[in-house]
């Protein structure tokens, strides 16, 4: 079971992974499916240095593990409930602008309301945050 403190440790350890963009994207590709470095890099138009440091520091905080393959190197969210959770944040609307109403028709959020289409945030392909 978790102590508080731990639960502090691993919700610091989630922010820190999530609030640079760029492993942000590596998160994004790895919850599609298992990468390598090389083709992270090439996918996501970056370098591979860039990647394995990225990756290095995503496999620090617990979030993602290496698996080698003979010269390669695999990695994958660590825990099918940490990207089952990702996916769940991914679904979430953020309250950005009290005035704009919640873009998404389809919401059933209770307290939440239909609205115009602006205020979407693409986050990649086929995926996207409505900001309200």
């Amino acid at each position: 079971m978790l102590t508080i403190a731990s639960r502090i440790d691993a919700l610091n350890r989630l922010g820190r992974a999530m609030s640079d963009p760029t492993r942000s994207r590596i998160l994004l590709s790895l919850l599609e499916r298992p990468g390598y470095p090389a083709q992270l890099a090439r996918e996501l138009e970056l370098s591979r240095t860039n990647v394995s440091n990225h990756l290095a520091c995503l496999r620090g905080c617990g979030i993602v593990a290496a698996e080698p393959e003979g010269r390669q190197t695999r990695y994958e969210i660590v825990d099918p409930h940490l990207a089952a959770a990702l996916h769940s944040l991914l679904a979430v609307t953020l309250a950005v602008d009290e005035g704009v109403p919640c873009s998404d028709p389809g919401c059933g959020v209770l307290g939440c309301c239909a609205g115009s289409a602006e205020g979407a945030v693409s986050l990649g392909p086929g995926e996207e945050v409505w900001l309200r």
